[in-house]
């Protein structure tokens, strides 16, 4: 709601006469908080209503964090306008710790993500990784009351829900590097509405469109989704854009990472250089644990029969 009511204030300052109004909607992703988002079905939870919506007429466009969107949208839908990023890192929440590095073997962490997870396996074993569902103030809720001696959460969530207090620290890239489109909100029409992507055009700010692009490039190529622990970081230096990409198994045993940097003035670019670091990935093993991930996947679903819930687009 606070992504729509962003959105919708930036219209009005630059349409003062248009009345825009909001479709309140629930998605499963906001519904199924019991299981990990890898165990039932992804990114594409998030995302699925509001898409049924814009195709129906109820609404015109839809606001996204862009880090749950799938890196593939259905047919007849385009991603129209990224607006300014806030900070894209992971923070690190804590009433006992002020950093990863003080937390004695033992400590439990919470995260929702197996990219988080990776991560922290990988540079603290002796720490205990159990997961984390819930709106941002349930998650919250179960740091007060002593279930977790440290949760982490993206830093461009509680700064936009005023709870930027609430960060002990924040977690630099080359320790948990941020998910595709962390920090990022996107928009979402229907590809039938020209007239749309024009109104809405002045949203969109390039330099955060062309480091998402870039990132998207990244997961799309490796067929990124929440099985897949992978992260992808761009970073403007001039007129250069730097990618930082990796891709680990969820216990941290292994991981391979790869970096880039190129001039980059257009979507082509931009998204030539996402693909560019994903072949480095790929030709460093990725694919070898990409491989491995998709069996262990589908040995899960051939054996659980509780979950309901569909796969999440490729």
């Amino acid at each position: 709601m606070w992504q729509a009511e962003h959105v919708r204030a930036a219209l009005q300052q630059y349409y003062p006469a248009c009345d825009v109004s909001i479709l309140g909607m629930t998605t499963r992703g906001d519904q199924i908080l019991d299981r990990t988002l890898s165990k039932v079905g992804g990114k594409g939870l998030f995302v699925k209503e509001l898409e049924v919506a814009m195709a129906e007429g109820r609404a015109d466009l839809a606001v996204h964090s862009l880090k749950d969107v799938p890196m593939e949208l259905p047919d007849g839908f385009t991603l129209t306008a990224v607006m300014t990023r806030e900070d894209a890192r992971d923070a690190l929440v804590s009433a006992q710790f002020a950093s990863l590095d003080e937390m004695p073997p033992g400590t439990v962490v919470g995260t929702s993500s197996l990219r988080r997870e990776a991560a922290l396996r990988s540079r603290y074993p002796h720490l205990v990784i159990k997961p984390l569902r819930g709106n941002l103030d349930t998650r919250l809720g179960k740091l007060d009351r002593g279930d977790y001696g440290a949760i982490i959460l993206a830093a461009a969530g509680l700064k936009r829900l005023g709870l930027g207090d609430r960060i002990r620290a924040l977690i630099g890239p080359e320790a948990s590097l941020p998910a595709a489109g962390q920090g990022a909100l996107g928009i979402e029409i229907r590809a039938d509405r020209p007239e749309l992507a024009a109104w809405l055009a002045p949203l969109n700010d390039t330099p955060s469109a062309l480091a998402v692009l870039a990132e998207r490039a990244v997961s799309r190529r490796l067929g990124g989704s929440c099985q897949v622990p992978l992260g992808a970081h761009a970073r403007w230096h001039g007129d250069d854009l730097q990618i930082d990409a990796f891709v680990a198994m969820p216990d941290g045993s292994r991981n391979v990472r790869a970096h880039a940097m190129a001039r980059v003035a257009s979507v082509e670019q931009a998204e030539q250089l996402g693909s560019a670091v994903a072949g480095d990935l790929l030709g460093q093993g990725a694919g070898e644990i990409l491989a491995e991930l998709e069996a262990a996947a589908a040995s899960a679903h051939g054996t659980d029969h509780g979950g309901g819930s569909d796969p999440a687009p490729a």
